[in-house]
């Protein structure tokens, strides 16, 4: 006895309906990316369905192309999710690419009367949104998310099925006796429901790990800069200073200071500082190692640990930031504020976070009182 396509159809339709308004509850209180991104995938996957079961009737002509659109669309959705965890973007385009040429291609081979129109795009697409959504969950830290590797799995195994079906398709076609088999519509409708109600169990876990890992990232990261923020800074500093000094190594620490920044916000208005704030933050970003650690300490003062770098390392550091922030855009009629340096070595003094920005504090004072615009390193 053979499975019925269209009471499988609706039954995916249910655990996809089902499956999105539990996640929906959980995108509202956690306000996960990744979940909003799922209930998305999972109302492409309904809705898709739903105009599948239109098959056969006079409005098959615009049923199956919509159809296809649509799960492809569910699939890149999947991908963006994915993306979402490692905090990146997925452009507009690459979103619409697929489910466009899905819809292109079925439009070409006569919808019509044609159940199976486009069809070779539409899996390979499926296949593709699938894979490159594995990709990204595999690439996650095991540190970041401990369920990452599993709906990389399942993503995996939904991906490689629609690769097969695609080379049945193209073997023998979708009346083939072994794409009826293993590949028929009821078949994909049987693995779809298994792997939603699987990956359903790791979802909550997921969406609340990344609230916790946003919740942290907002709590040791400045909003304005993205940097570090002073509590954090001293914590991470403290542990790589001393981890470099039980290894018999040493690091250096910057203390910057924007010159005349208070000048600055009194004649342009505080945008503008925020601006040269902002503008300074990227010109470290852009100068520093990624091994080096840095934070604003507070208003337009900034820090910055450079483990196992001498003094000329840290002076040279200094001086490619300054000439990056004074090539910086800057918005009309404003000028950005040059910026001093205090510069000092952990062999100088006690091998602590606090003596060393001591020290620095005191050769910025240094450079200020000598006309700023220059970086001072402190004295034994």
């Amino acid at each position: 006895m053979g499975l019925d396509p269209v009471s499988l159809k609706v039954a995916l339709g249910v655990v996809a309906l089902t499956l999105c308004l539990l996640f929906f509850g959980s995108f509202r209180r956690t306000r996960s990316a990744y979940s909003g991104w799922w209930c998305l995938a999972l109302v492409f996957l309904l809705t898709g369905n739903v105009a599948y079961l239109l098959t056969g009737t006079s409005q098959q002509i615009w049923a199956g192309p919509l159809g296809n659109a649509l799960l492809v669309a569910g699939a890149f959705s999947v991908w963006a999710g994915s993306r979402s965890l490692r905090l990146l973007p997925t452009p507009r385009w690459q979103l619409l690419a697929g489910p466009v040429a899905t819809t292109v291609a079925a439009a070409l081979e006569n919808p019509a009367a044609n159940e199976w129109s486009g069809g070779l795009v539409y899996l390979a697409m499926m296949s593709l949104g699938m894979a490159l959504a594995t990709v990204e969950l595999w690439r996650l830290k095991p540190t970041v998310s401990r369920t990452g590797r599993s709906l990389a799995l399942a993503a995996g195994v939904l991906g490689a099925f629609f690769f097969g079906r695609g080379i049945a398709y193209v073997v023998e076609g979708p009346d083939g006796p072994d794409f009826g088999t293993y590949f028929s519509s009821a078949t994909t409708s049987v693995v779809t429901i298994v792997l939603l109600v699987t990956v359903s169990f790791s979802m909550t876990a997921l969406s609340n790990e990344q609230l916790i890992n946003g919740l942290n990232e907002r709590a040791t990261r400045d909003g304005l800069t993205g940097l570090l923020n002073r509590v954090a800074f001293m914590e991470l500093a403290t542990q790589e200073i001393n981890r470099l000094h039980s290894a018999g190594s040493v690091s250096t620490l910057i203390l910057a200071d924007l010159d005349h920044f208070k000048a600055l916000n009194d004649s342009y208005g505080h945008a503008a500082g925020d601006s040269a704030i902002q503008a300074f933050a990227a010109a470290c970003q852009a100068s520093v190692r990624h091994t080096d650690l840095v934070g604003r300490y507070g208003g337009e003062e900034f820090t910055i640990l450079l483990p196992g770098a001498d003094v000329e390392s840290a002076e040279i550091i200094a001086s490619e930031i300054s000439r990056r922030l004074a090539s910086a855009k800057t918005p009309h009629g404003i000028t950005f504020p040059t910026v001093s340096y205090g510069i000092a070595p952990s062999t100088f003094v006690d091998a602590e976070v606090v003596h060393m920005i001591a020290a620095a504090d005191k050769a910025l004072y240094q450079a200020k009182s000598l006309g700023r615009n220059r970086a001072v390193c402190a004295t034994s």
